[in-house]
């Protein structure tokens, strides 16, 4: 028998798009199903055809959105439209729902959910997969833009009355911004639902792997430079990078600056095999990006003994996931120079530093999981969850 309704809200559904943040919501979805909780996923329509299959019930709330501009940035007109979805969804189900899950990005979803379930004693959890403060929205989206954002930002933070994030860092970020309700920092975000297998050697020639979004942000375009450095050291090295997006043609322009084209591939997006034997042989996973709210891909390299190379920066925390010669590497800066450092550090600790990411893996298995993360949120909703009067039904 099916347990009470539960609302996750979010702009993105895996695997239609294949971020951090659809990945870490369709796991909760399936995580709860596990639980007997009744699913539901409400997000923008993004298929052809009929409503994808999943274990859990799908429904758009708005048509296809264009969520990002040309430079990467997400776009206050989607995200307005997709609020307003959010919020009619919301309101026709509020008498029956159980509780609602909904991201805090973009931040407009939280007022929509607010307000749908006003009056009500429908649990909220938002949850905060990144927490900027004011200069790093206007670096994001320019001084008027990025300050409306960051107020915006603070008043969804001071409505929030149970909040969830996957860092220290947006832990403290959040107190910063001002968040007084219930916090729950998860221990981790890993799925730990599939086997796993030990390491395989890297690939000879040895690869350095990139996997994700091409924006400004993740900074792809050091890595030609890096590994054309590194080249001096481990001269048979190559560079995959994996992805598309607003920057792609600055990385090609890199990767000919450097005359790296003979030792470079960019073959866009791959299917799923495809980037499981990339990820398991590569001599590792290199990600420069400045900003991370969680870093799921190095649990995800990890998982194949994989290790991996970040940059350290106040807005990165993935960092907190690497401990050096354990699992990989935290290069000081974004430069050639050290991101070469790290990456041939990588290729030189060779099996030893394999079995021990692979290791990690492991341990973290046990303390890390998406299963530990929603033991915390269901215990929760189940603390705030008031029993539903007898004549109450469902709402059309």
């Amino acid at each position: 028998m099916a347990g009470r309704t539960i609302s996750i809200v979010y702009d993105c559904l895996f695997p239609l798009t294949k971020g951090g943040g659809e990945r870490q919501y369709d796991a909760f979805a399936r995580d709860l199903v596990r639980r007997g909780e009744d699913v539901e996923y409400l997000t923008a329509h993004q298929w052809d055809g009929e409503t994808p299959d999943a274990a859990y019930r799908v429904e758009a709330v708005t048509g296809p959105l264009r969520l990002y501009d040309d430079g990467g940035v997400r776009r206050a007109s989607a995200a307005f439209r997709f609020s307003v979805g959010v919020f009619r969804a919301l309101r026709r189900r509020r008498r029956r729902v159980g509780a609602v899950i909904v991201s805090g990005l973009p931040v407009l979803n939280v007022f929509a959910a607010r307000l749908s379930l006003a009056g009500t004693q429908t649990p909220l959890i938002v949850d905060y997969l990144e927490v900027w403060g004011r200069s790093r929205w206007t670096e994001y989206a320019g001084r008027v833009m990025g300050t409306v954002a960051w107020l915006l930002q603070r008043l969804a933070i001071a409505v929030t009355p149970i909040a969830t994030c996957h860092s220290q860092l947006s832990a403290e970020h959040l107190r910063d911004e001002g968040f007084r309700g219930t916090l729950l920092v998860s221990p981790g975000l890993i799925d730990g639902t599939g086997e796993t297998e030990p390491p395989s050697p890297a690939a000879c020639p040895p690869f350095v792997l990139y996997v994700g979004r091409h924006i400004a942000d993740k900074r792809v375009d050091a890595l030609p430079a890096a590994v054309a450095t590194a080249r001096a050291h481990v001269p048979d090295l190559e560079l995959v990078i994996l992805g598309q997006g607003a920057t792609t043609e600055q990385i090609r322009s890199e990767v000919a600056r450097v005359e790296g084209g003979a030792w470079t591939r960019m073959p866009g997006f791959v299917d799923q095999e495809e980037l499981t034997d990339l990820m398991a042989t590569a001599a590792c996973l290199a990600n420069p990006s400045r900003r991370e709210g969680y870093g799921l891909v190095v649990v995800e390299a990890a998982a194949h003994g994989t290790p991996v190379v970040l940059v350290t920066d106040e807005g990165n925390a993935a960092t907190e996931l690497v401990d050096d010669r354990v699992n990989g590497y935290v290069a000081a800066s974004a430069s050639p120079d050290d991101l070469a450092a790290a990456i041939v550090a990588c290729v030189r600790d060779g099996d030893r530093l394999r079995d021990s990411t692979y290791q990690w893996y492991q341990d973290a298995l046990q303390t890390r999981t998406i299963a530990r993360t929603m033991d915390a949120i269901v215990e929760a909703l189940d603390e705030r969850t008031a029993p539903t009067p007898p004549n109450e039904g469902h709402l059309p």
